[in-house]
């Protein structure tokens, strides 16, 4: 919390029901005078990502009697179409944006340095009964926490040097765009504990293990404590990470919560730190003309 004006943005909605899928995201606007309006750009990637994200929940787990895509059509769906559509919802956004604040008087500006102004990353992730899946660009963290421990699935092979991250500006993001893709096989295989997090976290600490033991942490007190108190807390971690690591802080988890066989994925949201998130935005046509079959059982 230590900028001018905090570049992070978040939404969370949802119990990862059949009726009520949980949708998470979060995103970090660069923040630089190369970056002015970067604070848009995030919230526009939110909004976005929730609005391409309801979509998926929608075809992953169909109404009536409809029959649902296989996994694989969904696979693809997932790693290829849904990163495409984000992408260009984004930058036909920032420019729309960009048409509406500017002065028409101004000399003309290229696409490319209009859209870097608005720079950010994003982390978000979708968990139904049928399918828990995630995205990101960018630094920050998601982790997951189960009884096998805690794991980072979308962290990069290779680390960021230095400030450079990629980012939904950058040309062709959406080739750059990392797909976590798990099938919810039964109940007890759904995430107990799923984070999203910007990088002013796992910044603040000295090591990976030291933010892994941070997660682990946190889903030993939600067990101990409950989701109540922790969330009253989260305010107090995060702005000493805030201060550690000189950058905004901002964190969204959702944790499993109830042991009733007849609905295993009711788990509660919490989400500190940052301002409430923009009304929702107008729908974003879905092409799905490289994505054929959805209906082939192939799973």
């Amino acid at each position: 919390m230590n900028k001018t004006r905090n570049q992070d943005h978040y939404e969370v909605e949802g119990l990862g029901t059949a009726g009520s899928p949980l949708i998470m995201a979060v995103a970090d606007g660069h923040g630089s005078a190369v970056h002015a309006r970067s604070h848009l750009g995030s919230r526009f990637a939110v909004d976005l990502f929730v609005q391409e994200a309801r979509l998926f929940a929608a075809l992953a787990q169909p109404r009536g009697e409809e029959r649902p895509p296989s996994l694989a059509w969904l696979m693809r769906y997932a790693e290829y179409a849904f990163p495409r559509q984000l992408v260009s919802a984004w930058r036909d956004r920032v420019l729309g944006n960009w048409e509406r604040a500017s002065s028409h008087g101004e000399p003309p500006v290229r696409d490319e340095e209009k859209l870097l102004l608005y720079g950010s990353t994003f982390v978000g992730a979708v968990l139904t009964p049928r399918v828990f899946a995630a995205w990101q660009l960018g630094d920050g963290e998601l982790t997951i926490v189960g009884d096998d421990g805690v794991a980072v699935p979308l962290a990069p092979q290779e680390a960021d040097l230095g400030d450079e991250t990629e980012s939904l500006c950058t040309p062709e993001a959406w080739l750059r765009v990392r797909t976590h893709w798990a099938p919810v096989t039964a109940p007890s295989r759904a995430p107990r504990l799923v984070a999203l997090s910007t990088d002013g976290l796992s910044k603040s600490f000295a090591s990976d293990m030291g933010f892994r033991q941070f997660m682990t942490g946190l889903d030993e007190r939600l067990s101990a404590e409950g989701t109540e108190r922790v969330r009253a807390a989260l305010p107090q971690w995060l702005g000493k990470a805030s201060q550690h690591s000189g950058d905004d802080t901002t964190l969204v988890a959702a944790w499993h919560t109830t042991e009733d066989p007849r609905d295993p994925h009711d788990p509660e949201a919490t989400a500190e730190m940052t301002s409430p998130a923009a009304p929702p935005v107008p729908a974003v046509p879905v092409d799905m003309e490289d994505l054929r079959d959805p209906y082939r059982s192939d799973e």
